[in-house]
C-alpha cells in the first residue's frame, strides 16, 4: 500500500555544540511527532548510554561503610558519596577496567584530580571536586575499582564475590549525559502552519560528546524498531495447530454430545454393561474421566478383557482416558461425578470377607440358634398353656353342669 506524502526532516542542524553542551533541531514534523521522538530520544539518552564510574572503594584501615577516620573531617559514608561524582574519560579505546592504588599524604584536602597521578587508561573531568578534608599529617591508602556500565547499577550488582576483606561496593551511574531538554514549537511549510520543530538540548559530563550521544541514543531506537520490519516479525507456532473458532465450536459440540451419551447406547458386550453397571458408570464422560484406566480393574468382578472392549470403543469415538472435560462446560446433572474405584474396592474387599466368614461358620452358627432356640420354644409352648388356663373360656362350658333338666325328664317318664 502507497504511503501518502509524509513531511518528515531532511537532516539534522546543529544550532550549539562543544564538549559538553549541544544544541540540535529537527525539522519540519508531522503533528504529534514531536513529543514521540523526542520523548523516545530522552529517555534513551538518560538511561541507556554507556559510561565508566568507580563501582568499589577500599580504604586501608576501614572495615565498613559506617566507619570514621582519624584526623579526616568526613565520614566514609561521605566520602564514598563524593567519589561517586567523579567522571572519567577513557583514553585507551580497547580498555573498560581499572583498578587504581592511591596514596594519600602531606595534603589537607583529598581532591578528585589526585587520582590522575595513579591512573593509566583513563582520565579525571572535574579534578577540583573534593572527596574530604584530612589533617596535614594524615596517611591514606585508597583501592578504587573503575568500570564500564551503562546507566545506573546499584550497589548489590557491582558486589564481587572474590573482593579482598574491607571493599565496599558502591551505587554508580555510568550515563555520560547529565540533562536532556526538549522544547517542540510551530513551524510553517508553504501555506500550512500546524507543522512541528523539535529542539533538543543536550548537556554531557565531557566524556561523550553531545553529538556522538544524540547518535548512539538513535542507533539504539533503530535496533529495536528493526525488529518490527516485514522481515523480522515471525509467527510463533503452538504444538497444536491453529483452528479457526468455527472449528473449535463444531469440534466441542460433538465431543460434548459424545460425553453426555449413556454406554447402555453404545456397542458393548453384555459383560461389559454388566460391568459398568456394577460400577455404577453411566455416561462416556464419567468413564473417560479417569486418568488411569487400569483404575478400573479395583471395580468389583471388572476383568482385562471388559478393559480392553472399553479402551477400543473410547479410541474409537476419538476420546481418550484423562481427558479435561472443564473447557466443555458440563452440568452435574449431564455429568455426575464418577464413583471411586478405591472405596468400591475396599467395599468388594468387606463383602468378600463377610461372604467367606459366612461360608465358614454356618455349623457353629446353627448349633447357636438351635440350642439358643429351644427354651425359646419352650417358653412359647409353656405361655398359651397358662393362657388357656387362666383364660375364662372354661367357666362358659357350664352348661354341662346345667343339664338337669335330663334328671328331670327321666324322673317324668318313671
Amino acid at each position: 500500500m502507497a504511503i501518502l506524502a509524509f513531511q518528515q526532516p531532511d537532516k539534522v542542524i546543529m544550532i550549539q555544540s562543544d564538549e559538553f553542551k549541544g544544541v540540535f533541531e529537527f525539522r519540519p514534523l508531522e503533528p504529534g511527532f514531536g513529543i514521540t521522538i523526542g520523548n523516545a530520544l530522552r529517555r534513551i539518552l538518560l538511561s541507556s548510554l554507556e559510561g565508566f564510574a568507580i563501582t568499589s572503594v577500599r580504604i586501608e584501615g576501614v572495615d565498613h561503610e559506617f566507619s570514621s577516620i582519624k584526623g579526616v573531617m568526613q565520614d566514609v559514608t561521605e566520602m564514598i558519596l563524593n567519589l561517586k561524582q567523579i567522571r572519567f574519560r577513557r583514553l585507551v579505546e580497547s580498555e573498560t577496567f581499572e583498578k587504581v592504588h592511591v596514596v594519600l599524604g602531606e595534603s589537607d584536602v583529598f581532591k578528585a584530580g589526585d587520582i590522575n597521578k595513579f591512573l593509566t587508561n583513563f582520565q579525571v573531568l572535574n579534578p577540583e571536586l573534593e572527596i574530604c578534608r584530612m589533617e596535614h599529617n594524615v596517611k591514606m591508602k585508597i583501592d578504587l575499582t573503575i568500570q564500564k556500565g551503562r546507566g545506573y547499577i546499584s550497589a548489590e550488582d557491582n558486589k564481587d564475590i572474590n573482593a579482598p576483606l574491607g571493599t565496599i561496593a558502591m551505587d554508580s551511574i555510568h550515563s555520560p549525559v547529565k540533562n536532556v531538554k526538549y522544547t517542540i514549537e510551530n513551524y510553517r511549510v508553504e501555506q500550512k502552519t500546524d507543522y512541528e520543530r523539535l529542539v533538543f538540548e543536550i548537556i554531557t559530563d565531557g566524556s561523550l560528546h553531545p553529538k556522538d550521544a544524540l547518535k548512539e541514543a538513535a542507533r539504539v531506537l533503530i535496533h529495536h524498531f528493526m525488529l518490527f520490519s516485514d522481515e523480522k516479525i515471525t509467527v510463533k507456532l503452538d504444538k497444536e495447530p491453529i483452528t479457526s473458532p468455527d472449528e473449535l465450536d463444531e469440534n466441542a459440540t460433538h465431543i460434548r454430545q459424545l460425553l453426555v451419551t449413556k454406554l447402555t447406547d453404545m456397542d458393548l458386550s453384555v459383560r461389559a454393561l454388566n460391568c459398568l453397571k456394577a460400577a455404577e458408570l453411566v455416561t462416556l464422560g464419567q468413564l473417560v474421566s479417569y486418568s488411569n484406566k487400569n483404575d478400573l480393574l479395583k471395580f468389583r468382578n471388572f476383568g482385562k478383557k471388559s478393559l480392553t472392549e472399553l479402551d477400543n470403543m473410547v479410541k474409537a469415538k476419538g476420546l481418550e482416558f484423562g481427558m479435561k472435560l472443564e473447557k466443555y462446560k458440563l452440568d452435574k446433572f449431564e455429568l455426575p461425578e464418577p464413583p471411586n474405584p478405591d472405596e468400591e474396592s475396599e467395599k468388594t474387599e468387606k463383602t468378600e470377607k463377610t461372604e467367606k466368614a459366612t461360608k465358614s461358620g454356618k455349623p457353629e452358627k446353627a448349633e447357636k440358634v438351635e440350642k439358643a432356640s429351644k427354651p425359646e420354644k419352650a417358653e412359647k409352648a409353656e405361655k398359651p398353656e397358662k393362657a388357656s388356663k387362666s383364660e375364662k373360656p372354661e367357666k362358659a362350658y357350664k352348661p354341662e353342669k346345667a343339664t338337669k333338666p335330663e334328671k328331670s325328664s327321666k324322673s317324668n317318664k318313671s
